[in-house]
């Protein structure tokens, strides 16, 4: 979840961007030349004009971020971006997701998305949208949302919005080393919402998605139940010749000075995001196309 910055401190962020913006533009460009443009994943959770916190942005703001990503970047699906990361990218990409499955999202942002036919993945809980139950972080927050319907997931994977799974129950991923314990999140999770659907999801998203909320297991396991690809929420860039099982994302901030300071490429968060590194192990997968995974690491 971001911080919001104070003015001063967005004074600076804009500041700097505007100086430093022509060099990025020189260096995107010399990038793109040579197939190695940058290939981001951005997330939101909640876009809402009611009970605002840290993980809700406005509708209005929303709109502001999307008509400026719709006209300086190539948007595209998840598997698109994986493809642009194993084969070579010419022109900046972004692609948009969603995490955790809020209902309000249905009233605004998603058939905005729908409507300019603009790619999304919209990870959910399974639990959550299948019980009504409120997110623990928003019940510990003290105001309680309401989750996705089965019948509005159904609504938004037949108007083309791709789903993904998000696990079962929200937990922290990095802190459990049972097995069969994150394979029933990660891949029960999936299995709750293609049961529901009657769909095939084919990613999946860490909750938190930081360093510590990652773990080796996890990812062997989301590769062997046959997921394409996976997601995590740090904040790192992803260029071609990185892991395209494993796409680095980055928060679609409410501020756009931010969100468009990233997007352009800040040589201090490229220098200052560390990729998550994990083995392999066993790469046999179960389903068709998994194994084309690789789950290749950054040299």
């Amino acid at each position: 979840m971001a911080t919001i910055l104070s003015p001063w401190k967005s004074g600076l962020l804009g500041a700097y961007y505007y100086a430093t913006l022509p060099g990025r533009w020189w260096s995107n460009e010399q990038a793109a030349r040579a197939g190695n443009a940058p290939v981001m994943v951005i997330y939101y959770h909640r876009v809402a004009d009611h009970t605002p916190n840290c993980w809700t942005i406005s509708n209005t703001q929303f709109r502001r971020e999307i008509d400026w990503l719709d006209a300086n970047f190539d948007l595209v699906s998840l598997d698109e971006a994986q493809r642009r990361v194993r084969e070579g990218n010419t022109r900046a990409t972004v692609s948009i997701t969603f995490d955790d499955g809020y209902a309000e999202n249905c009233d605004q942002a998603l058939p905005l998305l729908v409507s300019r036919r603009i790619p999304c993945t919209y990870f959910v809980t399974s639990h959550h949208v299948l019980t009504g139950q409120s997110f623990p972080h928003d019940v510990a927050h003290g105001a309680p949302l309401r989750p996705n319907t089965i019948r509005q997931l159904s609504s938004l994977a037949a108007s083309g919005i791709d789903i993904g799974a998000h696990t079962r129950t929200h937990p922290d991923l990095g802190k459990i080393t049972d097995e069969t314990r994150l394979y029933d999140e990660i891949a029960g999770g999936r299995d709750d919402l293609e049961q529901a659907l009657g769909i095939e999801i084919r990613h999946f998203a860490f909750p938190y998605g930081l360093h510590n909320n990652l773990n080796a297991a996890a990812f062997r396991i989301a590769a062997n139940a046959g997921f394409a690809g996976v997601c995590s929420a740090y904040g790192g860039y992803n260029f071609p010749g990185d892991d395209g099982f494993h796409l680095q994302r980055i928060h679609a901030d409410p501020e756009i000075v931010r969100l468009k300071n990233w997007l352009t490429v800040d040589p201090r968060k490229v220098r200052h995001t560390e990729r998550f590194l994990y083995d392999s192990g066993d790469e046999n997968t179960s389903r068709e196309g998994a194994a084309i995974v690789g789950l290749a690491r950054r040299a």
